[in-house]
């Protein structure tokens, strides 16, 4: 469960601080494995599924005004997820990826500097990225 975890131990060194100066944002990069379950993902959406939640709760918990917490929920992303589910076979993580544009990690920080740079009364609170040959988690548009 590293991926609430990590979550939860990150959160609770910075959140004090947030609190006692009454702004900040948390930004928890989640998955859109958290808005919808699909076949042989259980485990790993029921932890991005916990990221919403504990996201939710915490902007209950530490409300104030000014602060906020865009969480960023990324469809296909080009990412290590691939090789580690794989066991470090990496001909097999490659072909998650063949035939479509995945997101890479400059378009979700771009997402996220944005939300992070809106006006202290303005909060993104949850916010979805695919890549436009996504339809869901596991409806994609395969050129190849």
């Amino acid at each position: 469960m590293p991926n609430i975890k990590g979550l939860l131990y990150v959160s609770r060194a910075v959140l004090p601080g947030m609190v006692a100066r009454k702004r900040g944002h948390v930004v928890n990069i989640g998955s859109i494995a958290g808005h919808e379950v699909y076949p042989a993902g259980n485990v790993y959406c029921a932890t991005k599924h916990a990221v919403r939640a504990i996201n939710k709760g915490m902007r209950l918990d530490c409300w104030a005004p000014g602060s906020g917490s865009p969480p960023s929920t990324p469809a296909w992303s080009e990412t290590e997820f691939s090789l580690v589910r794989f066991h470090g076979d990496s001909a097999r993580a490659q072909k998650v990826y063949r035939g479509l544009k995945p997101l890479g990690g400059a378009d979700v920080a771009r997402a996220v500097v944005w939300a992070c740079g809106l006006p202290g009364h303005v909060n993104v609170e949850d916010m979805v990225i695919t890549p436009t040959d996504q339809a869901s988690a596991t409806m994609v548009n395969r050129t190849v």
